[in-house]
């Protein structure tokens, strides 16, 4: 009789497929249960960026273990993925101050990064406006992935190089100690159990969800067409907003300036959580964003003032030979106000796994391989 563990995850979004990549390498059994035909939610609903340098000091290894394993993948499901690194391009002095001492704590907290001039941000990367940028910092970590084709993909790749199997369509509604029931009521069994249902809180462990510091947060986002004639945009792009969004950059004392600076005099960017990010896809279209309202305040309903802001923003410092915008989508996300990852025992045996706050595409396979690390490391 076997003895392999047998591990169930609930959830085919990138931290439950995570955690059945990671389960699968430490030797166990596992199937996965996803309630739609496939991955519909967020973690098809982004840039698509592998983002270390977003990342703060302590979960900075976790997202280059992440960007190691993306390779992996990339390397055996010949998935698209582009090492383009980053570039976060600034217009104001205190911005570019933010820059500067960031790149001067970088290397004793092992980030590796350059500060660029003007004249250097503007040959590297052919998206940013000529004239405008007062510096940029280079980060060379950065990997730009296909979340749509990527997430089609894992389920394959983890099917045939790990054995791990799946039930599409089947919504579990009850998790019990041992024991997982579906809507059909059927029963399946497991040593060990992975809730990874992104910002559901309602269907599963309710309480301790509402009791949690996880809210969902929703995003909107757009895409153009294909850039004309096979025009590249270089480095993943990110402006000077963008430094009020990440946990790298909370070490730096101009920060509280930019902030200030932001909230007095555009408001309406700090209501709506804006700031402006552009990566390319596979095919040569720009996906741009994005926004952030959290709990009450989202709405099923988009708002065109949001898409007109980021694009405010973006042509400020960004310039693509096609604006032409073919999609617009939202999605939504479970945010963690403490970190990039949720994680608590709600029975023995299950574990609740989520709140990865936008950062899913980063973080997931770093956390749920460093998990099964340390647990390992302890039996």
């Amino acid at each position: 009789m076997s003895t392999q563990p047998h591990t169930a995850i609930i959830g085919a979004g990138i931290v439950g497929l995570a955690h059945a990549w990671a389960a699968a390498r430490a030797g166990h059994r596992v199937t996965v249960f996803e309630r739609s035909d496939k991955a519909r939610g967020a973690s098809v609903r982004n840039f698509g960026m592998c983002w270390p340098i977003g990342q703060a000091p302590e979960y900075f290894a976790a997202a280059l273990r992440s960007r190691e394993l993306w390779q992996e993948f990339v390397r055996e499901s010949g998935a698209y993925s582009r090492p383009t690194g980053s570039v976060h391009v600034v217009e104001h002095e205190d911005e570019a101050s933010v820059l500067e001492e960031f790149a001067k704590a970088a290397p004793d907290l092992g980030y590796q990064v350059e500060l660029l001039t003007r004249a250097q941000v503007e040959e590297s990367c052919p998206g940013v406006r000529r004239g405008v940028a007062r510096a940029g910092l280079l980060s060379r970590t950065e990997i730009n992935v296909d979340p749509r084709q990527a997430l089609a993909l894992l389920p394959a790749f983890l099917g045939e190089k790990h054995g791990v199997a799946f039930h599409w369509r089947t919504a579990v509604t009850q998790v019990r100690e041992g024991k997982l029931v579906t809507a059909s009521g059927e029963t399946h069994t497991f040593d060990e159990a992975f809730v990874c249902s992104g910002h559901d809180f309602e269907t599963l462990f309710p309480e301790i969800l509402a009791a949690s510091p996880l809210r969902p947060c929703k995003l909107q986002m757009l895409r153009t067409v294909p850039q004309p004639k096979g025009w590249n945009l270089g480095p993943m792009l990110a402006s000077g907003l963008s430094l009020r969004q990440y946990g790298n950059f909370s070490i730096c004392p101009s920060l509280s300036e930019v902030k200030a600076r932001v909230a007095w005099d555009m408001p309406e960017l700090d209501r709506y959580g804006i700031h402006v990010m552009a990566s390319q896809d596979r095919f040569g279209a720009i996906v741009l964003g994005d926004s952030h309202e959290y709990g009450d305040h989202i709405e099923i309903f988009d708002k065109a003032e949001i898409d007109e802001l980021m694009l405010r923003e973006l042509r400020k410092l960004f310039d693509f030979p096609d604006w032409t915008i073919a999609e617009r989508w939202h999605g939504i996300y479970a945010k963690h106000y403490d970190g990039p990852e949720f994680r608590v025992q709600a029975l023995p045996g299950v574990q609740i796994a989520t709140g990865t706050s936008g950062s899913g595409m980063t973080m997931s396979f770093g956390l749920a391989d460093r998990f099964f690390a340390k647990r390992e490391a302890t039996v």
